[in-house]
């Protein structure tokens, strides 16, 4: 387990596979003080997960590669039990029943696409916590 001070200088992960909303969401966090570490697919943030520490996770339920945000957080779940409650998804799917039904069975929180910023922060900050300094 990580201790709390340590956790607090860890980046997010953000797994997002389309480029506008992955750079809406890396600018937002940014400037909120967040670091932040990003892969464009699940399976991209599995291998990240494994070799890397985070203090949390915002995945995209649906993403290229044979991975989904339901793969992450079974992963977590598994081999990372301290991400659990810092994973955040993130979906432009909720009418399909198996988004919703994926989404259910993680217990994890979402936010739907599209999103605003403050809208973006203020989850964020509920689940991770405010960001300590200001990123440069």
């Amino acid at each position: 387990m990580i201790p709390a001070a340590k956790a607090a200088e860890l980046p997010l992960l953000v797994i997002e596979d389309e480029m506008a909303v992955m750079q809406f969401i890396q600018t937002a966090l940014q400037r909120s003080g967040y670091r932040i570490v990003t892969a464009n697919s699940a399976a991209a943030g599995l291998k990240l997960l494994e070799a890397a520490s985070f203090s949390g996770v915002i995945s995209d339920m649906r993403t290229p590669g044979g991975a989904s945000g339901a793969d992450v957080h079974a992963w977590i779940a598994a081999h990372r039990p301290e991400l659990k409650g810092k994973l955040l998804f993130i979906t432009g799917d909720t009418v399909n029943e198996d988004t919703m039904e994926a989404l259910a069975s993680t217990g994890a929180p979402y936010i739907e696409k599209p999103f605003r910023v403050h809208e973006l922060i203020e989850i964020v900050e509920k689940l991770f916590g405010k960001a300590e300094t200001k990123a440069r």
